[in-house]
């Protein structure tokens, strides 16, 4: 049987007939143009590369800080921030449920103070961040720009991408704090803020990547993704707003995974179907309101803690689809990322494999090679027509909200998986080194996170709370909890309290009350 890594069944050969209702301007069009299924952009690579975006992130602000100028100084295009367990899930470093796990997936960011630390010497007017943190987005946000007021840097003049994307927590990642409709409120608020304030900033990358490492399908990733994306829209035109004040800002995230044409055509369709829902759902007139820009990351589930060296082959396949489907930015996931956070010699490796890709490859010098491949836009069409019938299920139930409330994407996710698992213990699917070529091997370098940076972390706070303005604090806390049983935005309460050096956790438990 052959199929593709998602199990979808292959032909043994494609023809014209298969794509025989295919028409070219109205599926495809030339590059920049709608429905933008070849690409945003007339001339993509040509005139500018994807941003090479690194993810990074580990230990304490100074040691990320560090790796940060490092991935800068070697070829990154952009950073690329990730936050540790603690952080992620709003609590300080000395509270119980963080022992044990302060620095270790992540940088850890407690308050503002922080913050400072971790952009010291990089000018934010120049560079473009993002942050991948969802639950208490708006406070990292908020120790963002503040960072940038101190260095004379307006809001308006920040560029990055906040991840933001609290659904698909409920559906896969399960990194939520408050339950799915004050969450939405937050997120809402949170668009409203940065469409006003931060016309260069992404508000929200609606993220596909964790619902493919929690077990789904290629089409799976694509309908939820979107879906989740439509979500948003709704729920900001119910809040009042103009699609076209917003829409333009919304970024999307994907996985690029091992099945080099599927992800290739994923991510064709994933841009023929938001610029047609756009438009047609939501009457957006605006043209970029209408496209699906998008940051992909290399599968980092489909890496091995078995035969590690491997990965980089992996990576660079998974790269390559991404490249040629038309990303964006990208990050490319490290040989050791199975074992440990990256080595910094093999995040370097990750990012020559990007470099090697655009100036070695030739794959940068014209836009979408593979359109017009019988194989290819069967599998874009295909992709398309089973993402449009999820839509279908979910409008049914009136919604995403109500559809993750009833447990509906969870359930495809995990029969997704089950079924996956169950082909590669009976070697229907075939991972290298782990169920077929398998052999002895020695153990390599990996990066470890000593318990030091939970101590050096818990002593930061525990100053700062004792230097602070402490009826400042309590002030502004008690203004958060009054905006939050309100209607009032959120975001300039939040602001107050980071400005203050209210904590992360202070912060989230004041709405965890609420």
């Amino acid at each position: 049987v052959f199929s593709t890594f998602s199990g979808r069944p292959i032909e043994r050969l494609y023809r014209q007939q298969d794509v025989a209702s295919l028409d070219y301007d109205r599926d495809l069009g030339d590059p920049g143009q709608y429905p933008f299924t070849r690409g945003i952009h007339e001339t993509m690579y040509r005139g500018q590369l994807w941003t090479m975006r690194q993810f990074a992130g580990f230990g304490t602000a100074a040691q990320t800080n560090a790796r940060f100028k490092y991935l800068l100084e070697h070829g990154g295009g952009g950073l690329s921030g990730a936050f540790d367990l603690p952080t992620l899930m709003g609590r300080d470093p000395d509270h119980p449920l963080s022992w044990g796990e302060v620095g270790k997936c992540g940088v850890a960011v407690t308050s503002l103070a922080d913050m400072e630390t971790l952009f010291a010497g990089i000018p934010l007017a120049d560079v473009s961040t993002s942050m991948t943190i969802n639950s208490p987005a708006a406070m990292l946000l908020a120790f963002y720009i503040l960072v940038g007021e101190k260095q004379g840097v307006a809001p308006s003049q920040l560029s990055g991408t906040l991840q933001a994307d609290i659904l698909k927590e409920f559906i896969a990642q399960k990194e939520y704090i408050y339950p799915p409709r004050p969450s939405m409120r937050i997120i809402v608020d949170m668009i409203r803020y940065c469409t006003e304030h931060m016309p260069k900033w992404n508000t929200i990358s609606i993220s596909g990547y964790h619902i493919r490492e929690a077990g789904a399908t290629a089409a799976q990733e694509l309908a939820f993704t979107l879906r989740d994306g439509i979500e948003y829209v709704q729920w900001c035109l119910d809040a009042g707003m103009e699609v076209d004040s917003f829409a333009p800002r919304l970024s999307f995230f994907f996985n690029s995974h091992s099945d080099f044409f599927e992800e290739i055509a994923k991510f064709r369709a994933a841009r023929r179907i938001w610029a047609r829902v756009m438009k047609e759902r939501f009457g957006a007139k605006n043209p970029r309101s209408w496209m699906c820009r998008f940051h992909t990351q290399t599968a980092g589930v489909s890496l091995t803690a078995q035969q590690p060296y491997n990965n980089v082959v992996r990576t660079a396949l998974q790269a390559l689809a991404g490249v040629l489907g038309g990303t964006q930015s990208l990050h490319t996931n490290s040989l050791d990322e199975a074992l440990a956070l990256p080595t910094e010699e093999a995040a370097t490796i990750a990012l020559r494999t990007q470099q090697v890709i655009a100036h070695e490859s030739g794959v940068a010098n014209t836009v979408d090679p593979l359109a017009g491949s019988y194989f290819v836009e069967r599998l874009t069409n295909e992709l398309e027509a089973e993402a449009l019938e999820y839509f279908r299920r979910i409008d049914a139930m009136g919604g995403m909200v109500p559809a993750i409330e009833r447990g509906f994407p969870q359930r495809e996710i995990q029969e997704s998986a089950y079924q996956f698992q169950k082909a590669v213990e009976r070697r229907e699917k075939i991972i290298v080194g782990v169920n077929q070529y398998v052999m002895e091997e020695k153990p390599i370098s990996t990066l470890y996170i000593d318990e030091k940076v939970a101590e050096e972390q818990t002593a930061g706070v525990r100053a700062l709370r004792a230097s602070r303005d402490e009826a400042a604090v309590e002030r502004a806390l008690a203004q958060l909890k009054d905006v939050a049983r309100g209607s009032e935005t959120i975001m300039n309460p939040i602001l107050d309290a980071a400005r203050a050096y209210a904590t992360l956790g202070e912060m989230c438990d004041a709405l965890r009350e609420v």
